[in-house]
């Protein structure tokens, strides 16, 4: 029998959410360890055992270890059995791993940290958000959204016709950024986007991996 796979992060944490939309699109059974990296203390020091960097998530497969969002889900599509995550076709495997470069180095840090942090999670602790980094962020959030509209054109999902990890990917960025006033306008200005992202949002593997802001 295989080893229960176990995921290192944070039920909060995009990335983590998005190696989780993985496990549970393959019907893994897998656990999640719940570990805190933005505490004063740091990071634990067992974690960057795991991370050198210490960032999440790290995965854990029997003696076989990884980190680095990309190379997990990649492995999990590839190691366990179910629906492939990954186009058949160079052309469409190609647009979907630009679509992950795309939203890893254009869009996660306005998205998340710019637009999502500030307006929620920082009022949440009492603070108060920094409307300049909100207004400097959307302005590359705006370049982000029309660019993946663009990449997607008129398929159902952001590479193609069947959902693959690009939609993983993109989805616990854009329900964050839903959370917001200026996210979700600019998400309802582009209906292709936004149609892709209700019918993601409805998936069961969605539902099982909410967040508490999402709740």
């Amino acid at each position: 029998m295989s080893p229960r796979p176990i995921l290192y992060g944070l039920a909060r944490s995009v990335y983590t959410r998005i190696a989780r939309l993985a496990l549970e699109e393959k019907s893994v059974d897998y656990a999640l360890e719940e570990v805190e990296i933005f505490s004063a203390a740091g990071v634990p020091e067992q974690h960057l055992e795991r991370h050198p960097f210490g960032r999440i998530p790290t995965f854990v497969h029997g003696t076989f270890r990884l980190y680095e969002t990309v190379a997990i889900t990649r492995y999990i599509d590839e190691a366990f059995p179910g629906p492939s995550l990954q186009p058949a076709e160079p052309e469409t495997r190609g647009q979907m791993t630009q679509i992950m470069s795309v939203l890893d180095a254009y869009a996660y840090r306005p998205m998340i940290w710019g637009i999502f942090v500030q307006r929620v999670v920082v009022p949440q602790n009492g603070g108060t958000p920094d409307e300049s980094k909100i207004t400097e962020s959307m302005r590359t959030a705006r370049t982000c959204v029309k660019a993946l509209e663009a990449l997607q054109s008129s398929h159902q999902f952001l590479a193609g016709d069947q959902l693959s990890l690009a939609d993983l990917h993109a989805t616990p960025m854009f329900l964050y950024l839903r959370l917001t006033r200026e996210g979700n306008e600019l998400i309802e200005s582009h209906p292709r986007l936004a149609l892709w992202l209700a019918h993601m949002a409805a998936r069961p593997s969605i539902e099982r991996t909410r967040s508490v802001y999402e709740r």
